[in-house]
């Protein structure tokens, strides 16, 4: 990996500078899920060629496809995945001509790692959502909230703040699956009020992620590099939440506080719901101590968790029969015909069923932008972008423009370039980029992997051109946000780290 810094190494400072930044690589490489940014030091520069300058004239026309999804009613994931090919072909032609294939090679496959950690991820808990669903966890919720009497408003408040508060431990990007799945149900078919709570959704969730190093994988970049200690993230508490509750509060101004609609018959949740639900809180709680006891990825303990769920599927088709014909026997003593008829639809759980039915549009779309955003990373474009913000603006501007800048190109990438620079920061400065890359990607439905996950589990309702409605709300939540940091946390901007 080539050095960025541009300080001499000849000075004391350069060299403890160079010795941390070779222990914060072997430290991420060791760590956490490879970044596309990891490949974005190629030994060749390709920012001043026509092929890099080709790359980056179909990243964008790939991404103009995707957000125009819903005029052109194109699947977002064809556009990038055609997208990822090119640019990668494009590479691999130049170093094939500089005899320097292996190092594109290895720098595509470490790229692909990125992905398919995300993807296994993904996947575990869309799987799991999608169990619940099954069972009909989500339709008993909607019944029993029909019954309380709770109304849209409350809803939102409730499946928001449920987000902010769960993310900074179940990781941003489950929490709202989670909750999505939830509001879709409970208001079924009403698309304006599913896109307003999912945008209020994925903005709680990136918020409460800010402040919790096992809340994105940015904070746990930082964390891991030992840049901010454990409790030092809970200094951007206060502003995350301001970034949360401005646009929620405007937001939910625009909602009609009525009740949804009433259902016509009672909803029973199926043999073993309530033990999914508890496999999934066990394989929550799985990832987080693969990685805060064990140092590895949190995906071991997602798919020890999907082992979880296929046991106990196993153990749900096994014993069938004997529940079917246990409950026959009750219903008949009871008179129950009713449910005697439904004991006629039984069908067996099946694992691989809830696995395909899981939002593959969203994964592919996952894998076309990881390998285009690694394949400019490879050509340099990260590296420049943040040498030149840095070089030619204070880090306050440059963070908070780096901030706005991963909603579009992803934070990940965003975060190791400049972990990688190691520019020289106060301490509040390195909390200020964790806050805005973290909160960044709520800018656009596509800037964070719990944006494009919502918009694959709320497909129709909530859409990019409805998220781009309320941007303006959102920035003024994200400019809450820095200026409440930058006056709470005043005194850390004085320390350089």
């Amino acid at each position: 990996m080539q050095p960025l810094s541009r300080v001499s190494p000849s000075s004391h400072h350069a060299t403890r500078r160079l010795g941390r930044r070779r222990a914060l690589s072997g430290l991420v490489l060791a760590t956490i899920p490879a970044s596309p940014a990891i490949a974005a030091t190629g030994s060749l520069d390709l920012t001043q060629s026509f092929v890099g300058g080709l790359a980056v004239v179909i990243f964008v026309l790939a991404y103009a496809l995707v957000m125009a999804e819903e005029k052109i009613h194109m699947r977002k994931s064809k556009p990038v995945l055609v997208a990822a090919g090119i640019i990668w072909g494009l590479i691999g032609w130049i170093y094939v001509q500089s005899g320097m294939s292996s190092e594109s090679e290895h720098a595509f496959r470490m790229t692909l790692l990125e992905f398919t950690e995300l993807m296994l991820f993904l996947l575990v808990a869309m799987t799991y959502i999608n169990a619940m669903d099954e069972r009909g966890v989500f339709d008993a919720l909607r019944a029993w909230m029909v019954r309380k009497g709770f109304s849209y408003r409350t809803l939102f408040w409730m499946t928001g703040v449920l987000s902010f508060v769960i993310s900074p431990v179940a990781d941003n990007l489950t929490t709202a699956l989670l909750m999505c799945a939830v509001v879709t149900k409970v208001a079924e078919g009403d698309k304006r009020f599913i896109n307003l709570a999912c945008i209020n959704i994925v903005v709680a969730a990136n918020a409460g992620g800010a402040f919790s190093p096992f809340g994105d994988i940015t904070t746990l970049m930082v964390w891991q590099a030992g840049i901010v200690h454990f409790q030092e993230f809970f200094d951007l508490l206060v502003p995350s939440l301001v970034n949360f509750l401005i646009p929620a509060v405007v937001m939910s101004a625009f909602i009609k506080n009525r009740v949804p609609a009433g259902l016509e018959d009672n909803v029973y949740l199926k043999r073993g719901a309530r033990r999914i639900i508890g496999l999934f809180l066990l394989t929550v709680t799985t990832a987080v101590a693969c990685h805060t006891l064990l140092h590895l990825p949190p995906v071991l303990g997602m798919m020890t968790g999907l082992g979880y769920l296929q046991f106990f599927g196993y153990y749900l088709r096994q014993t069938l029969p004997r529940s079917i014909e246990r409950k026959r026997t009750l219903y008949t003593q009871r008179g129950d015909w009713k449910m005697l008829e439904q004991l006629g639809s039984v069908v067996p759980f099946d694992v691989y069923k809830r696995v395909a039915r899981a939002e593959w549009d969203t994964l592919l779309f996952f894998y076309g932008v990881v390998m285009c955003v690694g394949g400019l990373g490879f050509m340099g474009y990260l590296a420049l972008l943040s040498d030149a913000l840095y070089s030619g603006w204070n880090a306050t501007g440059a963070n908070i423009v780096l901030g706005v800048v991963s909603a579009v190109i992803d934070n990940i990438p965003v975060m190791f370039a400049v972990l990688t620079m190691e520019p020289e920061m106060s301490h509040g400065h390195w909390l200020l980029i964790t806050l805005t890359a973290g909160v960044g990607g709520s800018l656009l439905s596509v800037g964070s992997a719990a944006g494009v996950a919502v918009m694959g589990q709320a497909r129709g309702s909530y859409t990019f051109m409805g998220h781009l409605r309320w941007t303006p709300v959102i920035a003024l939540g994200y400019a809450a946000s820095v200026v409440t940091h930058l006056w709470l946390n005043a005194g850390s901007f004085a320390v350089y780290s």
